[in-house]
């Protein structure tokens, strides 16, 4: 014990360095998380226009925007094969996350970079499926029975959103997204009827662990991705749908973060927003397409979808 405590006088001062470098090097970290949160989601894209006219436009929008009607939808006829469960202590579910959870650019946004929260989403979020199978999963709208059929057959339109994530066992978690119709030159309509280059520059994911491991949670974040431009996203334009397949494994930093959230997944508790980012006054405030949670989730409950193949083109 003698010689090893004289063996560790000569390195205290060694050890203190080092406990202020790795203190310093956890501020830098902090440090670019918050430069991460302001410049992630492609805050220098937004273009600023005249202040004054700029007032006068918004305050025409917050009154349509108040007077906005509330279209219900008849959630009954949809179902995916992963349940819905409000219970907070739920497990292999999922629920509605609260709109307000998550930070949006507010009307102001272009001069003083203020966000608000959420609100209510543009789109009912109406199913959730979880599959696996020996092969990646694509175009999984085209699925007899499946929510986008049902939607389309009653005339309204589904936006489909595909996390692919690759294996042994290939993943896919569908979330469908119904509206009754979309307001003709709105973002969101722009984005469906959009080209790839544009809903590249557009399609924002904002992710959250409310719940999870300390390494999970800081490896997942909360700063906002524009998935285009992170990892390969392909899209399928049908009649009523919009299908984006999103291939987490074409990114090596997600397949890194991938790999640690698969091997806790049952003790985690996921919250996701869509969303398509505002680059113009006129298309503040941005606007949720949905958000969800998604609680301790498990491997075994995904099942082998049918899917018909593609018509030849």
């Amino acid at each position: 014990m003698v010689n090893m405590a004289s063996s560790t006088v000569p390195t205290k001062k060694s050890h203190k360095m080092n406990l202020i470098s790795v203190h310093e090097r956890s501020q830098s970290l902090d440090n670019v998380a918050k430069m991460m949160d302001e410049y992630s989601d492609e805050d220098e894209d937004f273009q600023i226009p005249d202040e004054e006219a700029y007032i006068i436009e918004q305050e025409t929008r917050r009154v349509a925007f108040e007077e906005e009607p509330v279209v219900e939808i008849d959630l009954s006829c949809f179902s995916g094969n992963l349940r819905r469960d409000d219970n907070e202590n739920s497990r292999d579910c999922w629920k509605i996350s609260d709109g307000n959870n998550f930070k949006l650019r507010s009307k102001r946004f272009c001069y003083d970079k203020s966000k608000m929260p959420g609100g209510k989403p543009l789109m009912d979020l109406v199913a959730v499926d979880w599959f696996k199978d020996t092969k990646r999963m694509d175009h999984v709208a085209r699925r007899v029975g499946c929510a986008a059929q049902v939607a389309s057959q009653k005339g309204q339109f589904c936006l489909v959103f595909n996390l692919q994530v690759p294996g042994s066992t290939n993943y896919s978690m569908v979330f469908y997204f119904v509206t009754k119709e979309l307001a003709a030159g709105s973002l969101l309509q722009r984005f469906v009827d959009g080209d790839d280059e544009f809903r590249n520059s557009r399609m924002k994911l904002i992710p959250s662990v409310p719940k999870g491991s300390w390494i999970v949670r800081q490896s997942v974040g909360s700063t906002p991705c524009l998935l285009g431009k992170a990892v390969d996203c392909n899209y399928i334009r049908g009649a009523n749908y919009l299908e984006v397949d999103v291939d987490i494994g074409s990114s090596t930093v997600a397949n890194g973060v991938l790999g640690l959230v698969v091997g806790v997944i049952t003790s985690l508790v996921v919250d996701m927003a869509f969303l398509v980012q505002a680059n113009t006054t006129e298309e503040l405030p941005e606007r949720l397409i949905g958000a969800v949670r998604v609680s301790h989730l498990e491997l075994k409950s995904a099942i082998v979808p049918k899917l018909e193949p593609d018509p030849e083109p």
